[in-house]
């Protein structure tokens, strides 16, 4: 029996994107950029966790919040994305391609957070 978070869009996108972010880092220069790397990782990772974290309570509200955290991943993504592009460390086109990943996945948990 699949746990019903499994079939969220917004989980299957999470996951998806954690894997796309897992693969740029891998060419990413690890020299002065490994606490950068690492909150990405994090951050990355920290929206598919909340969005299962959420599913699994039963209170409206205890979902909501965890919802409301995976939202906030998202935008500590972008902000870290913007730090790769002023260090030069991602094209434009790797940046706008992940802007737009995440602006889907801020848009999708805005609806279920309301």
């Amino acid at each position: 029996m699949p746990f019903d978070f499994e079939d969220f869009p917004v989980y299957k996108d999470a996951i998806q994107f954690i894997e796309k972010v897992d693969s740029f880092l891998e060419s990413t220069p690890q020299k002065g950029n490994t606490r950068l790397i690492d909150q990405l990782q994090r951050a990355s990772t920290s929206i598919a966790l909340n969005i299962a974290e959420g599913a699994g309570r039963y209170h409206k509200t205890d979902k909501r919040n965890f919802y409301v955290v995976a939202r906030g991943s998202v935008y500590e993504c972008v902000a870290c994305f913007q730090i790769f592009m002023a260090k030069k460390l991602i094209s434009i086109e790797q940046y706008e391609m992940f802007y737009k990943e995440l602006n889907n996945l801020a848009r999708q948990l805005s609806a279920m957070v309301k």
